[in-house]
């Protein structure tokens, strides 16, 4: 099942207290749900089509390399930056069910350079490996998991999001990385469609026998 999370992205509902619904089994079943929506988006694609960088008038990234903040990101970029975040949170989660607090530094985040991955098969084997590494994490919950357990978070942080315990941090993960699906539908859009107007073949001029 993927989760809708406009009520918690309008502002409706805070995460923590939208949490309240899931149990474990949902999580599992969101991943799962979240992994299959992406790895349907890029199952067409070729290895060219994977790397082709689309354009993106809204393209703003503060973190990138020099040269890097205002490009159009890949379907392999997208991926590997939005499977590290569930990767992330997934961890934390992991921790604070086990009744341990966790503070905000250091982060437990790893992303794959996007330049590496240069074909189809990478970007399936990426989703594949995060798809095991979050259903581990949730594995690692205790049978009976600690949820009056929080991450210590920034006040400017708890204001906007709120307190994050072992579902909620999961799911920020979860949302974030739903938040991409759209981007990523737009990247393989584009990617498909360059690859139509190259394959496009040549017309001829007629000859007027002048």
């Amino acid at each position: 099942m993927l989760i809708d999370f406009s009520a918690v992205n309008n502002g409706e509902i805070k995460l923590l207290e939208f949490s309240k619904q899931f149990s474990l089994a949902d999580l599992k079943a969101a991943t799962n749900a979240s992994i299959d929506t992406m790895l349907n988006i890029v199952k067409d694609l070729n290895d060219e089509q994977i790397t082709f960088l689309p354009h993106d008038p809204e393209a703003n990234d503060p973190y990138a390399v020099a040269g890097e903040e205002h490009i159009g990101w890949s379907t392999a970029h997208i991926v590997v930056h939005a499977t590290a975040s569930s990767e992330e949170w997934a961890g934390y989660s992991s921790i604070l069910a086990r009744g341990l607090p966790y503070p905000a530094e250091p982060r437990l985040r790893y992303e794959t350079n996007w330049h590496t991955v240069k074909t189809q098969a990478q970007v399936i084997q990426r989703l594949e490996e995060s798809r095991r590494i979050r259903l581990a994490y949730l594995d690692a919950w205790p049978d009976d998991p600690y949820l009056d357990v929080f991450r210590g978070l920034s006040e400017r942080f708890i204001e906007k999001q709120g307190n994050m315990n072992a579902v909620a941090g999961f799911l920020y993960g979860l949302k974030h990385e739903v938040g991409h699906h759209d981007q990523l539908r737009e990247a393989a859009r584009q990617a498909r469609s360059a690859a139509v107007t190259q394959e496009a073949p040549r017309v001829e001029p007629v000859s007027t026998g002048n």
